[in-house]
């Protein structure tokens, strides 16, 4: 067994980029039976959310999720971490604190080696402790692509849930994280991204989005989603359909990690930037008319990125000075919710 293969060279895809497109998605979903039948339900499938939110009693509701991917790296510890940070945010994002977490682990034990899968697990189990969770479990595979994940638990107060269907007309957008991971993921494949870009990769999908159990606490917090693997534009279109609004994104001054303009503007991009567009694109009005490599950022997939919140205009200040308090030195506001015209549907506009 060769020690020199690389993780990425066993993918298909990478990280959130392996998500199946929007559109995809909304035709499985739509065969979904509702869950209307459970009370205690207070989030299921329908909007899109992060993560289920069961009511456990008047004071707690359980948050639960689930995610995983194939490698964004080839180092087993950071693949392990990336992958650990990003399940741990469904939580975050519905304002959630994590308390228990399950591996799953699927690995072609024919080309890698127990050390390599060890040291996966053990960058998951390492994010996990630093959040103060315990990896108490979970189940392995033989499987043809390297896969790591998590089930991830946590415990919300009911009555201050964090949706994506919360945002309400006149509500500004912050955005918490830089864009542009998968740009960034895609220049490591091709052999084309420099140390600094891997430092700044790495920084970036290792950051824990604490922030969101903060946000549970500040008034005038409507909603919360982490962005992902849609992009900034498929997100905000979730948020926007869920609360029956417009999401304006000032196309412009929304922040980009180090270096993407100059890989996107070199033709470096991942294949589900342009999944997205074609999933959601006909519901996204251009009115700022931008460049097709701003097109692609605002499309990038983003493995663990970061958190998008509506918060009334007067509670912009106190979100970003939270963010900022938990490490987040780039969180910014990029846009805006405006109340739905009459007899139209909601959709995201580029400002």
């Amino acid at each position: 067994m060769s020690e020199a293969v690389r993780l990425t060279s066993l993918a298909h895809g990478g990280g959130c980029g392996c998500k199946l497109a929007p559109a995809v998605l909304r035709e499985i979903m739509a065969k979904m039976p509702a869950a209307a039948a459970f009370p205690n339900l207070l989030v299921g499938t329908e909007t899109s959310d992060d993560a289920a939110v069961w009511r456990l009693n008047d004071s707690q509701a359980l948050v639960a999720t689930t995610d995983f991917f194939m490698p964004v790296v080839d180092d087993p510890f950071d693949f392990g971490r990336i992958a650990a940070t990003n399940a741990l945010s469904d939580v975050y994002a519905m304002g959630g604190r994590p308390i228990l977490a399950l591996a799953i682990v699927g690995m072609p034990v024919d080309k890698l080696s127990p050390d390599t899968i060890g040291a996966i697990l053990a960058g998951g189990a390492s994010v996990c402790a630093a959040a103060g969770v315990p990896v108490a479990g979970g189940h392995s595979i033989d499987s043809v692509e390297p896969i790591y994940g998590l089930v991830a638990l946590g415990l919300v107060h009911p009555d201050r849930v964090l949706t994506n269907r919360g945002g309400r007309g006149g509500d500004v957008l912050i955005l918490t994280k830089p864009l542009g991971v998968g740009v960034l993921s895609a220049a490591f494949k091709q052999e084309r991204l420099d140390t600094a870009g891997y430092a700044s990769l790495i920084g970036v999908t290792t950051q824990l989005n604490v922030l969101g159990a903060d946000l549970a606490e500040i008034p005038g917090v409507h909603g919360v989603t982490d962005v992902t693997g849609f992009g900034l534009l498929g997100h905000a279109l979730e948020m926007a359909q869920g609360g029956r609004v417009v999401a304006e994104i000032a196309a412009a001054s929304t922040p980009a990690l180090p270096g993407v303009e100059s890989l996107l503007r070199a033709g470096v991009k991942t294949g589900a930037s342009g999944r997205n567009w074609a999933s959601y694109g006909d519901q996204v009005q251009d009115l700022a008319e931008i460049s097709l490599w701003r097109r692609e950022l605002l499309t990038d997939p983003q493995t663990s990125g970061g958190l998008l919140i509506a918060a009334a205009a007067d509670s912009a200040d106190a979100v970003l000075a939270a963010a900022r308090a938990r490490g987040f030195s780039q969180a910014a506001v990029v846009g805006r919710l405006v109340a739905l015209p009459l007899g139209q549907k909601p959709r995201v506009r580029l400002i």
